[in-house]
């Protein structure tokens, strides 16, 4: 194992979406995290789909069994973080609450993952990404001018405003807890998350430069210098020329000279310069378009399909993706000195049980017990 977060041990009490992609970003990064799930302890381990469960093993746990429970707290003396993504109180009806593993460990940071948050009149609801960017207020902007909102996959919600605040959150507790000796939980909401990500749009509002009719702002392909167009290949491209210069170039590769052209940012025009961008690119090819703003800094680029994008030359020279095993994106961000990497393909649920509890110091003799006793399930 390498990474800058080498040393730092993390349970995690496997839970499906946003929880193991914070899990898998912790251990790409080093963490010796333990995925403690339903399944078989004797199961070969083989390679799965499942990417979000790389790096680390995958040890069979009945957390509902008291031998399955007691040897959670007591893998908890030695760990720094316990991660869980299950609805507000079913942790502490298991006994495997903050209160019941702080006395076994006071300095452990309990890392929680929902959609809606520990406490509050939706806590015990059930939900999906889409329902918690509805409710932040990420949904509405997503989408074209008299469309309906469009979903952007799981990516604000489990993602970015779960996953990703949910790591951002337990290693701050976990530099906290260094300084005072005393852990804490973290409870990371994915409306609080996505909720957050939309700071840049309420400071537009604040100063009046965004409305809320969809399509028609800056950012949502209301301007012509910030959509994706339709080729002649039936392909796309996008542009994102912004900045003055940038939209000069733009200018420049569609062949149009600015003094024909209204002011860039006369809102007014919006519409009709979007069509008759639309159709100076619908002209040529996506490819034919890629060379022509190859060398600039126009902001034009192809659209590419996840399966192109695993293949383009500027992804295959930084070594974006990886077809070990199975096609997927390499750790991000990147170390100078401490590169993460991925440490281990997915595997079968319950196929680490031995190597699992072995490298947290579980001796052979302390497994076959537990396996009498029925924690494996």
């Amino acid at each position: 194992m390498s990474g800058p977060l080498t040393g730092l041990k993390i349970l995690e009490l496997a839970g499906i979406g946003a929880s193991p992609y914070a899990c898998m970003l912790l251990a790409d990064l080093g963490a010796d995290v333990l995925r403690l799930e339903r399944g078989n302890p004797d199961a070969e381990a083989a390679t799965t789909w499942d990417v979000l469960n790389r790096s680390r093993p995958s040890v069979a746990l009945d957390l509902k069994s008291v031998a399955g429970r007691d040897l959670v707290l007591e893998l908890c003396e030695q760990a720094d973080v316990l991660i869980e993504g299950f609805r507000p109180g079913v942790t502490e009806r298991l006994g495997l609450g903050p209160d019941d593993a702080w006395r076994h460990n006071r300095r452990l940071v309990y890392g929680r993952m929902t959609g809606y948050g520990q406490v509050g009149p939706l806590s015990q609801r059930a939900g999906h990404d889409i329902n918690y960017v509805a409710i932040s207020g990420a949904l509405w902007p997503v989408g074209r001018a008299g469309e309906r909102p469009v979903p952007a996959l799981n990516l604000i919600g489990d993602f970015g405003g779960g996953a990703l605040f949910l790591v951002f959150g337990v290693l701050a507790a976990v530099f906290a807890a260094q300084r005072s000796g005393e852990g804490q939980v973290v409870d990371a909401s994915m409306v609080d998350g996505s909720a957050s990500m939309m700071a840049l749009t309420h400071a537009f509002m604040n100063a009046g430069y965004w409305c809320e009719e969809r399509g028609v702002n800056i950012l949502d392909t209301g301007a012509h210098f910030y959509e994706v167009y339709e080729t002649k290949d039936a392909r796309f491209v996008a542009v994102g020329a912004i900045e003055p210069r940038f939209y000069d170039e733009l200018l420049r590769g569609l062949g149009l000279k600015g003094d024909d052209l209204p002011a860039q940012m006369d809102r007014t025009q919006w519409p009709a310069m979007k069509e008759r961008f639309g159709a100076l690119f619908r002209s040529k090819s996506r490819d034919e378009w890629t060379e022509i703003f190859s060398d600039g800094d126009a902001c034009v680029t192809p659209v590419l399909s996840p399966s192109e994008a695993a293949r383009h030359p500027y992804n295959t020279a930084r070594g974006v993706f990886t077809s070990e095993g199975a096609t997927q994106p390499t750790p991000a961000p990147r170390f100078s000195k401490t590169p993460a990497s991925v440490s281990a393909p997915p595997r079968t649920p319950g196929s680490g049980t031995r190597e699992g509890l072995l490298r947290w110091g579980v001796s052979e003799e302390r497994c076959a017990t537990l396996r009498d006793a029925g924690a494996f399930g």
